[in-house]
């Protein structure tokens, strides 16, 4: 197959996956050696295992990477230290793309970056909103409350019985006061874990509220 006639069936497509290479499936022999050629010739991105993106001037549109995070391992939101340095609750910019999913924790890596999945039980899948990119594209992100949640919840082994102090120097959360006290301790219940309960009332007591 030529490249011509791929980039034909495909260009508008935002993410090129398997459940679309299956329509070549009488040539999917030929067409493995071929998207190895691709993507060593940069026609294509390999984003992982049978999820590709065109790029270059080939690419009809440009999705972000928080649309790609969704995309490449669902069902997943974007949360933890990439929400938390979108919303400025922590002062460091986080170049991984963080997400939990209710599936294995995973990590995937790229050209576009490193692509970083956490797991959490299906009960606590919840507390994210619906955005769209500068593409239009769709992709889900944690609100603040249950960002912070997130990120707490799955960083508790890091806490001895100095919440306090390593919240503010270690972790260094900031902006704090801008949370919904409410929604951040209803979203700490549904991981009913005791520390956490504790964690969280430490967390509560920062500067900021």
């Amino acid at each position: 197959m030529r490249f011509g006639e791929f980039k034909k069936t495909v260009k508008n497509l935002p993410v090129i996956k398997n459940g679309y290479l299956k329509q070549f499936a009488r040539r999917k022999p030929s067409l493995n050696i071929q998207l190895k050629r691709w993507t060593k010739r940069g026609y294509i991105i390999r984003l992982r295992r049978n999820f590709y993106l065109l790029a270059g001037e080939s690419a009809t549109s440009v999705p972000s990477k928080m649309f790609i995070a969704k995309e490449i391992y669902d069902p997943s939101y974007i949360s933890l230290e990439y929400a938390l340095s979108i919303y400025g609750l922590i002062p460091e910019r986080t170049t991984d793309i963080t997400s939990v999913t209710t599936k294995k924790t995973s990590k995937f890596r790229n050209k576009l970056g490193t692509f970083v999945y956490q797991h959490i039980k299906e009960s606590c899948f919840t507390g994210f909103v619906e955005k769209k990119d500068e593409a239009g594209m769709v992709y889900f992100i944690a609100t603040p409350e249950k960002a912070v949640a997130d990120f707490l919840y799955l960083n508790k082994n890091r806490f001895d019985k100095n919440y306090r102090e390593i919240l503010q120097e270690s972790f260094r959360f900031q902006n704090t006061g801008s949370l919904n006290k409410r929604k951040f301790r209803l979203y700490i219940r549904l991981f009913a874990n005791p520390k956490l309960n504790r964690m969280a009332e430490e967390f509560l007591k920062l500067g900021d509220f």
